[in-house]
């Protein structure tokens, strides 16, 4: 059977292809493809299950899945509805079909497969010893490398007409409110998961892939910063490549000193 980092270096493979095809599929004069656009976010939930499945242990994994799944389809779902807690905004008909005529279905996948890999990054940043001992923090931490990601996902998706804000914002017509929502949400998924994961600390964050997690975080903010350019959104680009470059560096650094025994290095 092929093993685990074989398969996932193969959906990261994947991914990485999806990427580049729908951010450079005009420079090169090819044609959207509908199978491309629901293939890619299906296949970095299959990388993240598989990856939090061989981290986490399964129930941990499902735990987590389903909890953000969840849990961002709910708040996505008040947030259209009452302006709580990213400000007002709609999603337009551009992303499918909309949960109770709101959210669109694949809204709250684009949450998992994002905020799995903060997760990831955000653990990693801690010394090996501390590890599950402060989830709050982990929560926390992991709020602001997601919140980094959305520094470009929001003005590029409103460029594109993918969802409006109401009452436009400070930062290039959003709401700075918005951010504060996109960290609270991710806030509250962690906090619930890793509280609970906290507990049983003996098989904590053993995991020799960490660094693939890292790297779909890299493609997918890389991306999303291609597109913004092309938009002309220039500066929120930088902003966010900036903010996110910060942490892959950081963790790429930190899993390159660390040894958990002689000899064995996380993250390689």
């Amino acid at each position: 059977m092929m093993n685990t980092r074989r398969a996932l270096a193969l959906l990261l493979g994947a991914y990485a292809v999806l990427t580049g095809y729908i951010y450079f599929r005009a420079w090169l004069g090819l044609p959207f493809q509908i199978g491309v656009a629901f293939a890619h976010p299906l296949v970095a939930m299959v990388f993240v299950l598989l990856h939090a499945g061989q981290r986490e242990g399964w129930r941990n994994a499902i735990r987590f899945v389903l909890l953000t799944l969840l849990l961002t389809l709910i708040i996505e779902s008040i947030g259209v509805s009452t302006g709580f807690p990213f400000g007002h905004y709609h999603y337009t008909d551009k992303l499918g079909a909309l949960f109770l005529g709101l959210v669109p279905y694949v809204i709250p996948i684009v949450w998992l497969n994002m905020l799995y890999p903060a997760y990831v990054i955000a653990t990693r940043l801690f010394p090996h010893a501390q590890r599950g001992k402060h989830p709050w923090s982990e929560a926390a931490l992991g709020g602001l490398v997601m919140t980094s990601w959305d520094l470009i996902v929001d003005p590029v998706m409103v460029r594109r007409d993918h969802w409006v804000w109401e009452h436009g914002g400070a930062y290039f017509g959003i709401p700075l409110s918005n951010f504060l929502g996109w960290w609270l949400t991710s806030f509250v998924i962690l906090s619930l998961y890793a509280h609970r994961r906290s507990r049983h600390r003996d098989d904590y964050f053993h995991s020799t892939h960490d660094n693939l997690a890292v790297a779909i975080y890299a493609i997918t903010g890389l991306g999303n910063v291609i597109g913004g350019m092309v938009d002309g959104l220039t500066l929120p680009a930088l902003i966010a490549f900036l903010a996110m470059a910060f942490w892959v560096i950081m963790v790429w650094r930190t899993m390159r000193r660390e040894v958990i025994a002689p000899g064995q290095v996380l993250g390689r």
